[in-house]
């Protein structure tokens, strides 16, 4: 036989693409249309409904930035239509085939009701199957005239990314507004060969079934009419029903369809976009579900839901009927799909009780997976907060984006760092936005890491990232696949039941041990610094609120506790977590409104911890402690004065200034207060910094380095730093300055001065106190560069074979070598408070109150030592999606921490981040709760979400070993329980008096239930 298999393929596509896909809609009249252009921010349909519309004609622009433009379209079905199926048709001027990041509408009738929406690649709207002819269409349609930032791939610097510099000119051109028939045998003809086309195509060469394909479609190519493809379509499908017909193979992959819609809840779009976005998937999601009894939607993110029901009510309504029917499946359990390195461990812990709850409350389902296929990384304590949360499963996909290694596994036990394993899937079809393609499916067979053991994947199928979801024609593509030869079978199920077949067949699946690091985007770290830090305060100062808050409900009688706030700062700040806007990888009226956000939320926050403090009465000024350790440091008074203290954890004393230990002393450029001796050299670096206790030199180079990198990554601006940007640096060296600015017993500091570059300025003061080790470098920032990367770099005389940075709940080690590819590739890693290096004997920390980026390398002097190098990541200057982002002021503080362990490294993180309060308060009340035992940590205090009046306090160890303890309380004790992160019980404990022993794991986290009893 001759090969022909060119000329085949060749018709084949014209066909199809040229005759058969125009004629899937056989006739069409068009709508009268009118427009209204809203003025400002998007207005209820209302508003809409009453406003002044004027004519408006096919071919003609419309649409500003970000504008919303209401069009009123009015039509008739012609009467000889009669017993046809029909639809509009609507193409606003749709540009590419991404549904999520330009023009996009929610359809109206003319009462108010959302009837679905309309997309590139989801253009109609149902008005009859059949319909009688004659009926009279009357729709308001709200169309978004989002502008395409993804225009050129990230390749250009746009100005589109913030209203207030996008302009004002139009970015579409309106198409069509029709009301067509669409002939069903023709549609489905139009998926038949879609199907068929993809699966030759991906078929090995010497495969007969590829050949069986292409021979099946050249004879249904002879049987098209050109002149009629309508009248022929019925002809040509039965020639190719036989090869539609053949089963796949008995051991062919199962994969597990799970109608999905990734809605990033800001990103390309602020978030009032997105509250929009989730009106028109979920209306589409519902129309589908109506259409397909088979059909199954995994929806995650509970804030989105909210949005819905808020705005949206007749949705919402659509929706709980679709959960009832078992078609709509929430997932996730989580208030959004939280970035999964930055937030703190308790906002994590958060974000699955908010969520969680959130559909317990609605629907009366306890969600059992983890659901965050987009992250950027995963920290290694998921795991544990998962199942305690009451998860069974977690979903990944973000891995698949490696730059270096491909991850070894795609079902496994993914075990974290206290020992605690959930079952975890990492989908081999490679994306969260399916459509089950044929190169998707043979993409994900070839890829499956687990043949011989597992023999089923998952696919989340739909168009995501700004929405969209699911699609009729991905539905028929899984019709056509659920037993089709030489393709994977496909079946649209729950994800539960994914996760328990997976695990029933593949029990002793492989251990991936430690944190799940992506390597990739690794400067989302760092990009956006005022939004990372805006969320570190506010974890900080809600640990503080709530701490107080407690203290005030159980000692001052007319006090109540704000349950209500709290709960509503908590949610704003959760929110922030999602994971394109604490990452920085959002356009910038995303992080303008965060920014917005944070302020508003610490406002907020210190008038609750005010409120709380002043509750306990008015008398002497003391000192609050909100940090879990005792505190002997120096704090300044109201007036401004310095004053050495002692407090309690979570407690506090009186303002009484208490002796001195090791005072300082400033000479010239030395700071000493007999603990430690920093020399700062002529250039403002730190020629030496010398434990007087250990009597060691712990620099072995110039310490407190700011070095500018260029920073052009390959693709992707605020996202990824690029292991070359090491090669092309500025060390800043020249200072404008270096002045003494305090000089007194209790405190001693110097300030440096640096220009540099386009108009940039550091101003560092470095504070040495009295009492403590801790050398603090308080830096302002006035930055004004582009494409530059500023690092903070402190050379230690240590040979440290790992580095150990502070994660959720505990810590991870990372080696310092570069043995593997797999060491290589963690050229920058996340860390919350601390980062610690050391050998036997002797350790150096390096804390921070706002930054979470850093590097950790290792060389030999020529004298034959080794110094260990940490690099913090201070600020980026990406131009994409946001061309000004980081520029301006910004300030953060570091220190370093001689002779620390990590116990030492725990408590001073802490201290940084919790600065000592200093109020006015008659009243001196225990502690609420306080710790007997060294590694035990308490991480929130607060009362029980139920209103019930019980205390909850969640404790970790901290230290990496076992730890015993008991937990005192400042408050009568009636009795404790062990619960779940959502305060549930899981056992008593015992209580000795007004304490509760306690025993931890290593990194173990536990959540106690306290009643209190009568005084």
């Amino acid at each position: 036989m001759h090969d022909e298999r060119r000329r085949i393929e060749e018709r084949v596509e014209r066909v199809h693409t040229q005759r058969v896909k125009p004629a899937v809609y056989a006739a069409s009249v068009p709508f009268e249309v009118e427009a209204w252009q809203a003025p400002g921010e998007p207005v209820p349909f209302e508003e809409a409904a009453g406003a002044s519309y004027t004519p408006f004609a096919m071919d003609t622009p419309w649409g500003p930035p970000w504008g919303t433009t209401w069009f009123r379209m009015r039509g008739q079905v012609p009467a000889e239509w009669a017993g046809r199926r029909v639809e509009a048709v609507i193409d606003l001027g749709f540009v590419g085939d991404w549904p999520g990041n330009q023009a996009e509408a929610l359809v109206h009738l003319a009462d108010g009701t959302p009837l679905k929406a309309v997309n590139p690649l989801n253009q109609y709207v149902p008005i009859g199957n059949p319909v009688r002819g004659g009926e009279t269409i009357d729709y308001l349609v709200e169309a978004a005239s989002n502008p395409d930032i993804l225009a050129d791939n990230f390749s250009k610097i746009t100005p589109l990314g913030d209203i207030l510099t996008a302009g004002d000119k139009p970015l579409y051109t309106f198409q069509r507004a029709d009301i067509a028939v669409l002939d069903e045998e023709v549609w489905h003809l139009d998926l038949d060969l879609q199907v068929l086309r993809e699966l030759m195509v991906h078929l090995a060469e010497h495969e007969p079934r590829r050949h069986e394909i292409l021979h099946a479609l050249d004879r249904a190519m002879d049987a098209v009419d050109l002149d009629d493809v309508s009248g022929s379509a019925t002809a040509v499908r039965e020639i190719l029903a036989p090869v539609l017909a053949k089963p796949a193979h008995a051991s062919a992959h199962t994969i597990s369809g799970v109608g999905h819609a990734h809605i990033d809840s800001a990103w390309l779009w602020p978030i009032r976009e997105t509250k929009r976005k989730t009106s028109r998937t979920f209306s589409n999601v519902t129309a589908l579900a109506d259409e397909y009894e088979d059909f199954i939607f995994a929806c995650s993110q509970a804030v989105q839901y909210e949005w819905v029901r808020d705005n949206y009510p007749q949705v919402w309504e659509r929706i709980k009927k679709a959960v009832d029917k078992g078609q709509w499946v929430p997932v996730g359990g989580m208030w959004v799909e939280s970035d999964g390195n930055l937030p703190g461990g308790e906002a994590i812990a958060r974000q699955l009780v908010h969520g969680k709850r959130f559909f317990i409350e609605h629907f009366g389902i306890e969600t059992k997976g983890v659901w965050l296929p987009d992250s950027f990384g995963y920290n290694a304590s998921y795991p544990q907060l998962a199942k305690l949360a009451g998860n069974d499963w977690f979903l990944t996909q973000k891995i698949s984006w490696n730059q270096t290694n491909r991850f070894p596994h795609h079902t496994f036990w993914w075990e974290g760092i206290d020992g605690t394993r959930i079952f975890t899937h990492f989908p081999p079809v490679d994306t969260y936005n399916a459509r089950f393609s044929g190169e998707e499916m043979d993409r994900a067979v070839r890829n499956y890491q687990e043949k011989g053991a597992g023999t089923r994947s998952l696919a989340p199928f739909g168009w995501g990232d700004g929405g969209g979801g699911p699609t009729r024609e991905i539905m028929e593509r899984a019709r056509r696949l659920a037993d089709l030869e030489g393709s994977p079978k496909v079946v649209v199920e729950h994800p539960d039941e994914f996760f328990a077949k997976a695990r029933a067949e593949y029990e002793d699946a492989p251990v991936w041990n430690g944190e799940l690091y992506l390597e990739l985007h690794r400067a989302t770290y760092t990009s956006q610094a005022r939004t990372k830090q805006g969320n570190r305060r506010s974890e900080h100062k809600l640990r503080e609120a709530e701490l107080w808050a407690t203290t005030a409900a159980l000692h001052a009688p007319e006090y109540t506790y704000p349950h209500e706030k709290l709960d509503r700062l908590w949610k704003t700040v959760l929110l922030h977590q999602f994971h394109d806007i604490l990452p920085g990888s959002s356009i910038a009226w995303v992080h303008r409104e965060a920014e917005a956000e944070y302020a508003r939320v610490a406002k907020e926050l210190e008038e609750l911890t005010t409120e709380a403090v002043a509750a306990l009465g008015g008398g002497d000024a003391r000192v609050f402690n909100t940090s879990p350790r005792d505190r002997a440091e120096v704090v300044r008074t109201s007036e401004g004065a310095p004053a050495y203290v002692t407090v309690p954890a979570n407690g506090s004393a009186p303002l009484t200034p208490a002796e001195t230990p090791h005072p300082v002393t400033v000479t010239g450029r030395v700071l000493d207060n007999g603990l430690v001796r920093v020399e700062l050299a002529e250039d403002g670096t730190l020629a030496s910094v010398r434990d007087l206790v250990a009597d060691r030199e712990v620099l072995g180079d110039k310490g407190n380095l700011l070095r500018l990198h260029t920073d052009l990554p390959n693709y992707w601006d605020a996202w990824d730093v690029d292991k070359h940007y090491r090669n092309r640096y500025t060390d800043l060296l020249d200072a404008d300055s270096i002045t003494v600015v305090e000089e007194d017993p209790l405190l001693g500091a110097i300030r440096v001065e640096r220009s540099f570059g386009k108009g940039s300025r550091i101003t560092q003061t470095i504070t040495l106190r009295a009492g403590s080790p801790r050398i603090d470098f308080e830096t302002d920032i006035d930055w004004h560069e582009a494409e530059k990367f500023l690092k903070a770099g402190f050379p230690i005389d240590v040979r440290a074979a790992h580095s150990s940075a502070e994660i959720q709940f505990g810590h991870i080690q990372r080696p310092t070598h570069t043995n593997t590819s797999w060491e290589a590739a963690r050229f920058e890693v996340s860390g919350h408070r601390w980062v610690h290096v050391g050998e036997p004997g002797y350790g150096v920390a390096v804390i921070n109150d706002s930054t979470y980026g850093h590097d950790v390398s290792r060389t030999v002097r020529e004298d034959g030592g080794t110094t260990t190098t940490v690099r913090l990541s201070l600020v980026r200057a990406p131009r994409i999606p946001d061309p000004e982002a980081d520029q301006g002021k910004h300030r953060i503080t570091y220190s370093l921490l001689p002779g620390a362990t990590i116990e030492d490294a725990v408590a001073e993180g802490y201290a940084l981040n919790l600065p000592l309060r200093v109020a006015d308060a008659a009243g001196a009340p225990e502690p609420v709760v306080s710790v007997d035992g060294e590694g035990v940590t308490v991480e929130a205090v607060k009362l029980a979400d139920d209103a019930s009046g019980d205390v909850v306090v969640r404790i970790y160890e901290s230290s990496g070993g076992r730890a015993r303890g008991v937990l005192r309380t400042g408050f009568p004790l009636a009795g404790a329980r062990i619960t779940d992160l959502l305060e549930r019980p899981l056992s008593e404990t015992a209580t000795d008096g007004n304490g509760v022993p306690v025993t931890l794991r290593p990194f173990e986290v536990q959540t106690l239930r306290l009643a209190v009893g009568e005084r």
